[in-house]
């Protein structure tokens, strides 16, 4: 018996020592690729291929979400491709209530809700390379694309005749749209049934400040501005003007990886 648990020991001893200089070896082939991408960068040799991201950003007139894909050209030079969705609302947008009932909050005036969904193509510039491991990449991008603003109808629940029931803004009876009695708003299923679609076109200009380490990581804050033009115009309130033309400026997050 005492020599088996011996063995066993051995045994144990034995897999614990091989998974150790697994583990070390596994470390070394790491920081050997780190130092092979470090080195091929400062000697001018494209350190990675492809690049696949995904971002959230903060607009000045609403908030989005975007993927990205980006293949390098040189080290200086990338093509990205993005597709992004996002919510654009009036600056003059405000959520009420109705006191005297339990039901969703609603803004008065408003038209549609309005999402652009953008496809288009980056250059992407390397303006500043990292000066060490911790350092920042910053490059320039530009570019522009296909812009669809995807109009959902808003809809507002009323009283018409001691009944409950929803209207929109150019329906039959959108007189009560706004003269009520207003009782609230949509749900969050209303309108789609009803979406319509007006295309565009759309530039877009930004500083990309990469914090991600040794370039396999894409961690980076974006600063831009983007502009879109649409082949008609877009109403949003029935107390604002309908607009063709938009211009915005944001801040996105990035996370992502590189090969």
């Amino acid at each position: 018996m005492r020599k088996l648990i011996i063995l066993f020991g051995i045994f144990l001893l034995g897999n614990a020592a091989r998974a150790q200089e697994t583990r070390e070896q596994r470390q070394e082939e790491k920081q050997a690729r780190i130092d092979k991408l470090s080195r091929e960068e400062e000697e001018g040799v494209i350190a990675y291929r492809k690049s696949f991201a995904f971002g959230l950003k903060l607009i000045n007139d609403g908030y989005g979400a975007y993927f990205e894909w980006g293949r390098a050209k040189t080290v200086k030079k990338a093509t990205l491709f993005q597709f992004e969705i996002s919510e654009r609302k009036a600056r003059k947008e405000a959520k009420e209530s109705n006191p005297y009932v339990n039901s969703n909050p609603f803004v008065y005036g408003k038209i549609n809700f309005v999402y652009p969904v953008r496809l288009g193509i980056q250059q992407q510039i390397l303006l500043g390379n990292k000066a060490n491991k911790n350092g920042v990449n910053i490059t320039a991008n530009y570019g522009g694309g296909i812009s669809l603003s995807l109009l959902r109808p808003y809809y507002i629940e009323v009283d018409k005749n001691n009944a409950l029931t929803y209207v929109k803004y150019n329906s039959a009876d959108s007189s009560y749209f706004l003269n009520g009695p207003i009782v609230g708003g949509p749900t969050f299923g209303k309108g789609w049934s009803d979406m319509s679609v007006t295309p565009g076109l759309y530039a877009k200009t930004a500083l990309r400040f990469d914090y991600g380490r040794y370039n396999l990581i894409l961690s980076a804050i974006e600063v831009g501005i983007t502009a879109d033009y649409y082949t008609k115009k877009i109403p949003f309130l029935v107390q604002n003007p309908a607009k063709q033309f938009f211009f915005s400026g944001y801040v996105s997050f990035l996370f992502g990886k590189r090969k």
